[in-house]
């Protein structure tokens, strides 16, 4: 049986990589979607691609030898792209979530997670957690660059309380 915090933390994070999809289906064209305001290093393109490259990667290929070669430095470089590579990007991730997750165990959760490159041990369960945050920041910060670049305003309701079940 799946631990119920498993399934709290693979709610949020379908929540919020869903959302992503649909943040990135609202730029108006494949170029806005690599655009920034002066002073701000990463368009919403940027941020799409290193959420899914993180999950691919922690959950993915780390949690669930899943094969992924991540590539971090090209998630922050690139500089061009359709929105519907993104969207894909974002989908392999919510399959990595979905795969995944129910497979993980208690004893797991527990365990240190060697991958999470911190300076101190992390468990698994903490590490999930900070994804979640993680995705939800980055989520959040594409979602003000599309109003800012595009002058769109509608809502994607990306964390709404209604999302949750």
């Amino acid at each position: 049986m799946q631990p119920p915090l498993l399934a709290d933390i693979s709610t949020l994070l379908l929540r919020d990589l869903e959302g992503f999809q649909r943040e990135i289906a609202l730029f108006p064209d494949d170029d806005t979607l690599w655009k920034a305001p002066p002073g701000v290093r990463n368009a919403a393109g940027n941020l799409g691609l290193h959420v899914a490259g993180n999950i691919q990667h922690f959950i993915g290929h780390l949690l669930g030898g899943v094969p992924y070669s991540r590539n971090r430095d090209a998630e922050f470089s690139r500089r061009s792209g359709t929105r519907s590579e993104i969207v894909a990007e974002l989908g392999r991730a919510i399959a990595a979530v979905r795969d995944v997750l129910p497979r993980l165990s208690a004893e797991q959760l527990d365990a240190t997670f060697d991958g999470a490159g911190t300076a101190v041990p992390v468990s698994v369960r903490r590490f999930l957690l900070h994804l979640c945050t993680h995705a939800a920041f980055h989520l959040g910060q594409a979602g003000y660059l599309r109003r800012i670049v595009t002058g769109d305003t509608r809502s994607t309701n990306t964390v709404s309380s209604a999302r949750l079940t």
